[in-house]
């Protein structure tokens, strides 16, 4: 994904909410926790394949579309306590 404050990319763990043609909408995952912004969803540590654990937060308030050949690796399945907390605030 691009990086917010300049040029350049990297390997970012995000939720696909969905998929049309050769296109996902996403939401990025992060390890910082913004409080001052809305829909930021704390997620249980090492759920997104972190070997230390740390915790990550899904932001659900600024989707971006992502070309499916840009996906590198699949990381696993979303609990269904947690997509429905995704879809009410993104939805």
């Amino acid at each position: 994904m691009p990086y917010e404050d300049g040029p350049g990319k990297k390997d970012r763990p995000c939720l696909v909410l969905s998929v049309r043609g050769e296109s996902a909408v996403v939401a990025k995952i992060t390890s910082k926790y913004h409080d001052d912004r809305g829909g930021v969803i704390p997620l249980p540590p090492g759920s997104v394949g972190d070997a230390r654990g740390r915790p990550s937060f899904l932001e659900t308030d600024e989707l971006r579309d992502v070309p499916v050949w840009e996906f590198r690796r699949r990381a696993g399945l979303v609990d269904p306590a947690l997509w429905d907390q995704v879809r009410y605030l993104a939805g």
